[in-house]
């Protein structure tokens, strides 16, 4: 789901965070006494400033992470369209909160970060995906982690743990962090009609990976694949539309069933179309998951910003309750598995 609005407080406020925070380390002892704190390197300057790792997970330029804390645990945050680092309001007490359990909080960066996603999909989200947990098995030792997916990043979790790649494995839970349709919002914007038969003439001309005209979509360029993939029905991206049969979910989420998954699905998500029962929804996407834990935040919006403490509370309680379940001989085989293999050494 585009979150536009976030995109420039995002790519400002991530650089200037690393900025400052070296100046603020070699200027400020109480600052520096505060990032020793608690031993997982995580200080908090100021409102959307962190102090953590700044790395390479794969060979390609946007493949970029920042990690606050230093642990064997991570807890991996995937962003919708158009978000990178500090998409959301909740992350940096969420850091703190989950330093406080011995985990660490990862964003990503991917090559469909803020205005890439246009000429990227899924399926190469979920191949950077895991490069990431492939890095932290092998750079790390990491003994497992948690994807925590907002808007469209929840379309990247399902896709990924269908891949049944095997680095997946290292996945403890997952939590779907507003699951919505990109297809029911976009069937509100007047030019969603036309573009779509246009994208599948482009489709089926073999010019899939053509770009379409700018008024399909004003905030970045999009190929015909992906403006279908995104708005069409039963495009690879249609995932939670309300219009989907029970048997349509089950056969895009199933899969799930097998992951302990929360869903956090916010009351009053201005991405959402009126006419849609959210209750209803959000019953039916928990059941389409096998029985996946339902968190409903009242008047909560699409990013959570005004209900932080009510979302960190949710992800941490979540975190600490299924996060250990199920690891040791599942994960043991995975690293094994990776390490004797090509993949260790592919990425160094």
């Amino acid at each position: 789901m585009n979150t536009s609005s976030a995109l420039s407080s995002s790519t400002t406020s991530w650089f200037s965070s690393i900025v400052r925070g070296r100046s603020e380390k070699m200027g400020n002892p109480s600052m520096s006494s505060n990032a020793n704190a608690g031993g997982g390197g995580v200080s908090v300057a100021r409102k959307n400033h962190l102090r953590g790792a700044l790395f390479k997970y794969g060979p390609k330029p946007a493949q970029v992470a920042f990690k606050t804390g230093e642990f064997k645990q991570q807890v991996i945050f995937i962003g919708g369209l158009t978000e990178g680092f500090l998409a959301s309001e909740y992350l940096q007490p969420l850091s703190i909160a989950l330093e406080n359990e011995k985990w660490s909080l990862v964003q990503l960066l991917l090559s469909s970060s803020y205005t890439g996603y246009g000429t990227s999909s899924l399926k190469e989200d979920a191949l950077e995906i895991d490069q990431l947990i492939n890095y932290f098995i092998n750079k790390e030792d990491s003994e497992g982690v948690v994807l925590l997916g907002h808007s469209t990043g929840c379309q990247d979790i399902v896709h990924y743990m269908q891949t049944n790649a095997a680095c997946s494995r290292a996945v403890r839970a997952a939590i779907l962090q507003a699951p919505v349709s990109d297809r029911e919002y976009r069937a509100t914007l007047p030019e969603t009609a036309e573009m779509i038969d246009l994208a599948s003439f482009m489709m089926r001309e073999g010019r899939e990976m053509d770009l379409m005209p700018r008024e399909a979509n004003p905030d970045a360029p999009i190929t015909a694949y992906r403006y279908h993939s995104l708005c069409a029905y039963m495009g690879d991206d249609d995932m939670f539309s309300s219009d989907l049969s029970d048997d349509q979910l089950k056969m895009r989420l199933g899969h799930m069933e097998s992951t302990p998954c929360q869903v956090i699905f916010s009351m009053a998500d201005e991405y959402v179309p009126e006419y849609v029962d959210k209750k209803a929804l959000v019953e039916r996407l928990c059941r389409a998951m096998g029985g996946a834990e339902k968190v409903e935040i009242e008047w909560g919006n699409h990013t959570l910003s005004n209900r932080v403490a009510e979302a960190v509370k949710a992800i941490v309680d979540f975190v600490k309750r299924e996060g250990p379940k199920g690891i040791l001989g599942l994960f043991g085989c995975c690293t094994k598995s990776i390490r004797s293999g090509k993949d260790e050494s592919e990425y160094d």
